[in-house]
């Protein structure tokens, strides 16, 4: 993995949430009360793209398509796919799966990832 810059630190507001290019894939990087988080971009349901979605309890992205909700901290699935009713046919398919996260730095206010 190598370290690349993504942004300044005020680019994102806290409880915001950005996608990058970092090491050839997209992030989505968070900030989150506590600090910088990133994870990757594409949820693991169905792959939408997880900074269209919305912040959920300070530290969980709810995904814009089917509401599968996601840990920040730790990439964890806290809720699979469950809208609109009978998306879970569709879980048989696909399996929760968590999410990547990324090593974030901030250093003299610019944000780094390592991927």
């Amino acid at each position: 993995m190598a370290r690349h810059r993504v942004c300044d630190e005020g680019d994102i507001p806290v409880g915001g949430v950005r996608a990058y290019k970092a090491g050839g894939q997209t992030v989505a990087v968070f900030h989150l009360d506590d600090g910088f988080y990133s994870t990757q971009n594409d949820c693991t349901h169905l792959f939408a793209s997880l900074h269209k979605g919305k912040m959920v309890k300070g530290s969980q992205i709810e995904c814009p398509h089917h509401r599968t909700r996601f840990d920040i901290r730790t990439g964890e699935v806290v809720c699979w796919a469950n809208h609109p009713p009978g998306v879970q046919l569709l879980n048989f398919l696909r399996a929760k799966k968590a999410l990547k996260t990324y090593p974030v730095a901030v250093d003299a206010g610019q944000v780094f990832v390592e991927a």
